[in-house]
């Protein structure tokens, strides 16, 4: 038909990720009969055959929106990122790695260095006499080999390009990914570039259903497997560690309705930009005692703090790596 909307050009791809992102997509069941009627997609390298030359050959602006997951971790992440950026109207952080930095981000505590000494020279099922490690370019007989880069720092996508919007979560939930998207469609009006969409601004606290008493002080703190939950009490209340409280809602809270704590995948509300920040005046409230030897001792009970307070956001957090002194 002559007056049919032109379906929009959409690009998938991922950077160092984990590959739940892309299959999120693939979840929406019979709405996908929705996308496909509003979109072509032009790149998906995880499912369809496309190559980088084929996005090289596209003009500038031709991808109507690109939905990048994953955090970028070496050369190669950067590069498409980069060409991606320049052929797309629109650029989506999806996902927690996109959005944050996300598990891949976790590295940030350690080095380049130690984590290669570790993978390819002390693992237990490592055998390697003569430390061989990869490099970017070998050449053999029959030309130059070639691998991305290794990067010391993972960062958040919007440390490499600009960034449109951010659409969190790990990954992000099925049913916000096709509200997003068909806003997009139908040229709903979409709120200023730089925005988290697909989430609320108050946090997971603010939409759970568990119980909350007055009383919110504690004596200690355990793992999920420690306590007898009632499926019912505020898993703080509880001492266990959850996320709520530093965490953006609009997940459903399905980990909590799954018996299990909060990790922070949504990011912080937008009042509180560094997570691990907000969970420590968070936890700081909460535990019962005024004597520093005591509440040290609680503290301490806290199994990998940065880790669990920084899971999904080192890389695009305050200090977003721990730093070394130089030897």
């Amino acid at each position: 038909m002559a007056n049919e909307k032109p379906k929009l050009k959409v690009a998938i791809y991922w950077g160092a990720a984990c590959g739940g992102c892309c299959v999120s997509v693939l979840d929406v069941h019979e709405k996908l009969f929705d996308v496909v009627a509003a979109a072509d997609l032009v790149f998906w390298p995880i499912a369809l055959d496309f190559k980088y030359k084929d996005v090289e050959a596209m003009p500038d602006k031709h991808i109507d929106v690109t939905l990048y997951n994953g955090a970028v971790r070496n050369s190669e992440n950067e590069h498409i990122a980069k060409l991606l950026r320049q052929k797309s109207k629109i650029m989506v952080a999806y996902g927690s790695c996109a959005h944050m930095g996300g598990i891949p981000g976790l590295a940030n505590f350690t080095t380049k260095e130690d984590l290669f000494k570790r993978v390819y020279e002390e693992t237990e099922s490592t055998v390697n006499p003569d430390k061989v490690r990869p490099v970017p370019k070998y050449k053999v007989p029959e030309g130059e080999l070639e691998l991305p880069e290794f990067y010391n720092d993972v960062r958040a996508l919007d440390q490499v390009v600009d960034v449109d919007y951010y659409l969190p979560g790990c990954p992000p939930q099925t049913e916000r990914f096709v509200e997003v998207f068909m806003a997009i469609v139908t040229g709903a009006e979409l709120p200023p570039p730089g925005s988290v969409v697909g989430a609320n601004e108050k946090t997971l606290c603010d939409e759970c259903e568990r119980k909350q008493t007055e009383n919110k002080l504690i004596k200690e703190f355990k793992r999920p497997w420690e306590i007898q939950d009632d499926g019912e009490t505020c898993f703080l209340e509880q001492g266990v560690i959850c996320m709520g409280p530093a965490t953006r809602g609009g997940c459903g809270a399905r980990c909590i309705e799954g018996n299990a704590p909060c990790r922070g995948c949504y990011g912080p509300p937008s009042t509180s930009p560094d997570p691990g920040a907000k969970m420590m005046s968070a936890i700081a409230t909460m535990i019962d005692s005024n004597e520093e030897d005591e509440i040290t001792t609680i503290v301490d009970q806290i199994a990998d703090p940065a880790g669990t307070f920084y899971r999904f956001s080192l890389p695009g957090s305050i200090f977003r790596r721990k730093l070394f002194e130089k030897e």
